[in-house]
Order: C-alpha cells, then structure tokens, then sequence
C-alpha cells in the first residue's frame, strides 16, 4: 500500500469551505441519500448543485493513464464513477474503462458507461480489471461495508487499485472530525489515519491510497 493522489489535478476551491451543523441539516443528508436529482443536479446544499462535464477530468484521465502505465489492452474499473466522466476520458484515450455506481440517475446521464451496484458488490469476475478506482467509495457506509468494499475491489482487480478514505489525523484531532461530520452529505466512515491502515491490511487491500482530511478540502467553522 502507498499513499498518492491520483486527482492531484481535480480543482480546488480558492476560498476556505465553510462548514457547520447549521449548514448541512438532518434534511440535507436525507435528500442527499437517494442520490437522485436532488443530490447531483437540485440544491448545493443537497449535493453537487449541478455535476457537469466541465473539462476537468482529461487532465486526471491522462495522469492516471501516464503513472501506473496503462495500455490499451488494459481494463480499468470506476467504483463511485457518478455520471462517468472520468470513465468517458479513458475511453478517448483508448482504454476499457467502465464505471459503476448505486445511483439510477447518474447510470441513465452516463451513455451506458456506468452499471448501478452498490460499493460492496460489483457485478465483474474475478481479476477482470487491471486497475481499480475507488474515490469516495469505501467510507460512504459503516466499517463492514467498507471491508466489504476493499475486498471487492481486490477480487474484481489484480490487485493495483486507488481509493480515497475520510480521515482526520488522530484522536487528538477533534476539530478535524467534527469539520468533516459537518461536511460530507453521504460519507459516513470517519476514521483516523492509523486505524485506516489497519483497516486496510485486515482486508487485504493492496492498492494505493489517498486521505481526505480537513485540511485537504479547506473545511473551516463557519
């Protein structure tokens, strides 16, 4: 397992994120659940206020592709691929990319590059995929499922693979956790750095790694 950012080049926002109970409610969440229109395209206090292809992800598609040495002979699988923008990128630059995601919505936006199944259960064989991808996939149920999900990650791939954990740095780190409780609508699995890495190793995960902490998503108390 390394630590490393395949979305080094995903934009970030140039104002600090502000964050608070009062800004991300009980009824936001549950708005948010249903991953429907209301979570990708309603309210950005419901979700992403409006996903679109804006053009970010040939840089990230191209990084990928440029770092861990795929061909076009080579398959690659998006857990969490949403509308399958990242997946649309890898097809232009030839590789078998296909994406999955729980939500009905996104599938139906995706041109048929996006299968619905949930993070813990893909529908794929044993090894199919030569790489992995599991951006915000593995923290957005309870510890089992994301056992669960690391392990399907290993059994559908060969064992490269990258996935992004919501960390904070350790238990002395309380403003850190409750920024990112305020924060995240449909991720629930918080853990601290070290108790992620064991995680990992008790389910076998091989792949590389990336944390979100407070700190890398400019979250502040509003």
């Amino acid at each position: 397992m390394r630590e490393y950012d395949a979305f080094a080049g995903y934009p970030q926002p140039q104002e600090p994120r502000k964050v608070g109970p009062w800004l991300r409610t009980i009824y936001n969440r549950i708005a948010a659940s249903y991953r429907d229109l209301e979570f990708y395209d309603g309210d950005r206090a419901n979700g992403y206020g409006g996903m679109v292809d804006d053009g970010r992800w040939g840089p990230i598609a191209r990084g990928i592709v440029e770092h861990y040495g795929l061909k076009p002979e080579h398959r690659v699988l998006q857990i969490n691929a949403h509308k399958g923008f990242l997946v649309r990128e890898l097809h232009k630059l030839d590789i078998g990319a296909i994406g999955t995601d729980p939500s009905h919505y996104a599938s139906e936006l995706s041109d048929g590059l996006v299968k619905v199944a949930t993070f813990a259960q893909q529908p794929f064989a044993n090894g199919k995929f030569d790489f992995v991808i599991g951006a915000s996939a593995v923290y957005a149920g309870n510890l089992q499922d994301a056992i669960k999900c690391l392990r399907e990650i290993q059994r559908v791939g060969k064992g490269r693979s990258w996935v992004v954990l919501a960390a904070y740095e350790d238990e002395n780190d309380v403003d850190g956790l409750m920024l990112l409780r305020y924060w995240f609508l449909t991720g629930t699995l918080i853990l601290t750095k070290a108790d992620w890495l064991v995680v990992m190793e008790h389910a076998g995960y091989t792949g590389d790694y990336k944390f979100d902490t407070a700190k890398s998503l400019n979250l502040v108390l509003a």
